[in-house]
């Protein structure tokens, strides 16, 4: 969606390995050597179980945790090595962030929480306003700004996110079981609205345990014990041939 953008795949990873160690437990293998490449505009869904390792390698493609081992590469930038403040200024411009519980601050109402954002990446505050307009008004929110997070509705709340994620233009939008917590309808509603966005070029990587969520995408990636074990283009194509695209809606969490 942005301009000026450098060719090449939007985020490419190799050999990436996350062990978590808790207190008194044993390690736990969350992401066991992943190689990926996503190119722009593609809409790429991750499935599997709970505690198959999604989770952590999104966070880890977004810079909410860090590699033990491997290599990240975003916008063909190697960016495994950056700082938090680097990776700060990154997300801010680069990526956009939609959580399964909203994240939405509290205590602000619904136009700052999206107009936050773009106010840090540096847009002056007319600027803000209108990009935060315009995406409220597409996402059914037109009204609402003055409210706060606790006065909506959950699939309301999760629109709001998603708006605040959008705000900036980013390259690349990581969804992380973006309708985990909304009813029927809800995830009806975050489905519409991320294939309308992938439509005109939004570049996604959504993160789901749900077989209607993982069939709006593209491309499915099954991910279990921390691993790519298929990889398949619902058009046609699977570039692994472990397994079918069937069982890879199946699996739950």
């Amino acid at each position: 969606m942005n301009r000026d953008e450098p060719s090449g795949p939007i985020l490419r990873a190799a050999g990436l390995v996350k062990t978590h160690r808790p207190e008194g437990g044993a390690p736990v293998h969350a992401v066991r050597g992943v190689d990926l490449r996503i190119e722009r505009g593609e809409f790429v869904a991750v499935t599997g179980p709970s505690g198959a390792g999604k989770s952590t390698l999104l966070h880890l493609l977004g810079g909410l945790d860090r590699p033990d081992s491997g290599s990240l590469w975003i916008d063909g930038r190697q960016v495994d090595s950056f700082s938090e403040a680097r990776w700060a200024v990154l997300r801010r411009n680069h990526i956009g962030i939609v959580f399964q519980f909203f994240n939405l601050v509290s205590n602000l109402s619904v136009a700052d929480n999206v107009e936050l954002p773009a106010l840090l990446a540096g847009r002056s505050p007319r600027q803000a306003r209108t990009d935060r307009a315009e995406l409220l008004e597409e996402l059914g929110l037109a009204g609402k700004e003055n409210c706060t997070p606790g006065e909506l509705s959950g699939g309301e709340q999760q629109r709001v996110a998603l708006a605040r994620a959008l705000v900036n233009s980013p390259s690349l939008l990581l969804a992380d079981e973006p309708a985990g917590s909304l009813d029927s309808k809800g995830t009806r509603e975050v489905l519409r609205l991320l294939a309308r966005f992938h439509q005109r070029g939004q570049t996604i990587l959504l993160v789901t345990h749900d077989a209607r969520m993982a069939s709006a995408a593209d491309r499915v990636i099954s991910f279990f014990d921390g691993q790519v074990v298929d990889d398949a283009h619902l058009g046609g194509g699977r570039s692994r041939p472990e397994a079918g695209v069937a069982d890879v809606l199946k699996l739950k969490g």
